[in-house]
């Protein structure tokens, strides 16, 4: 078997590559910013002056350019396909797709589509999201909904630890503080509305209490892992082991 370097890449076998803005937050297995969240190699591009506070809060549209400079140097660095640690991202989506010649998926909103195909006309998505204030019709669009009495949205940003942790950057995570918060947003969500059948979380911060979620709740659940996983999947293809 021959194998051809490419000119300019010193490391290999990093199909996804991951672009993180710029934080101070301890990011615990299941993060999207952990590596060993997934089972197989990844590789990190800090995105230069980006913030949680100016994607949400400010939407700087100058960014983007920061975001295509650290694109192009995951793509000269090897990875097969791009995606990003803030589900806000999916503001860059259309431009960042444009832009790079392997495939790019920004948010996890992006499944929002192929999630409503899978249910009733009637049942309806939850949007967990960091911030719901800074969530807006013009991500959800970009994102590919068409039918916005179809989805329930509620945010983190009154929930004090997480805040303290995401929007303060205080560099301290007590997991079982958050995982209490996450767990209580979720339920009154559902609480809320009957209708709802399938929880999407959209911050990468979130993932990791996905399982005690689920737990309590008892209904699928969609983020940034399983988007990642799934393009991953395509992208990498193994051979089938198996007898017939």
């Amino acid at each position: 078997m021959i194998f051809k370097a490419n000119k300019g890449q010193v490391s290999y076998g990093e199909a996804i590559g991951i672009l993180l803005l710029e934080t101070f937050i301890p990011f615990p297995p299941g993060d999207v910013g952990n590596a060993t969240t997934f089972p197989f190699p990844v590789r990190y591009k800090v995105v230069k002056g980006s913030s949680v506070e100016s994607l949400i809060n400010k939407d700087d549209p100058t960014l983007i350019h920061q975001f295509i400079d650290a694109g192009w140097d995951l793509i000269n660095e090897g990875v097969k396909a791009i995606t990003g640690d803030c589900g806000y991202m999916i503001l860059y989506q259309d431009k960042l797709a444009e832009e790079f010649p392997v495939p790019v998926f920004m948010s996890p909103l992006l499944q929002l589509p192929f999630i409503l195909k899978m249910l009733r006309p009637k049942d309806k998505v939850g949007i967990v999201c960091a911030n719901s204030n800074g969530l807006t019709e013009n991500h959800l669009i970009t994102a590919g909904l068409k039918e916005f009495d179809r989805v329930s949205v509620a945010g983190m940003q009154s929930e004090k630890e997480f805040y303290k942790t995401i929007f303060e950057e205080t560099g301290i995570l007590d997991f079982n503080k958050i995982e209490q918060e996450v767990v209580k947003v979720c339920k009154n969500l559902i609480q809320q509305d009957n209708n709802i059948k399938v929880l999407l979380l959209e911050c990468s911060d979130l993932p990791p209490y996905a399982a005690s979620i689920q737990k309590e709740i008892n209904m699928p659940i969609f983020d940034f892992t399983t988007m990642i996983n799934f393009c991953f999947s395509a992208l990498v293809r193994k051979r089938f082991d198996g007898f017939i």
